[in-house]
């Protein structure tokens, strides 16, 4: 009987996720499905925790009730855009925050995380 003997072992390559672009796009909810069900059956609560998450004051997204076009949406996005450098403009984040709130923080949600979880290993 012959052993062989493994001299080096295989590694995996990282990659990081930084990018100028977002990492999902505003109609992926699917991607996380259990935060598109919490978002979808508990919209209030669901804001609140990801914009703890974002940094900012737990009970400011309920100050969205108030308006016609919701401006702490529109703040918390162009926020996660500016701290993580995705390019993009204030127009077109208040058009996904007044058209697809519930998507536009299902993806403000999906980017902090995979922003702070910037390593990924691929086999």
């Amino acid at each position: 009987m012959s052993q062989r003997t493994v001299v080096t072992q295989p590694r995996p390559f990282i990659q990081t996720a930084a990018s100028s672009q977002w990492t999902s796009g505003i109609c992926d909810c699917f991607k996380d499905l259990p935060q598109c069900c919490f978002a979808f059956w508990c919209l209030p609560c669901f804001t609140c925790k990801t914009t703890h998450e974002a940094g900012e004051c737990l009970c400011l997204p309920l100050l969205d009730m108030f308006g016609v076009i919701p401006p702490i949406t529109t703040a918390v996005r162009v926020s996660v855009r500016q701290r993580y450098g995705i390019e993009g403009t204030i127009c077109n984040d208040c058009v996904h925050a007044c058209f697809c709130g519930p998507c536009t923080w299902c993806q403000i949600a999906r980017e902090i995380r995979t922003r702070s979880n910037p390593i990924i290993f691929v086999n």
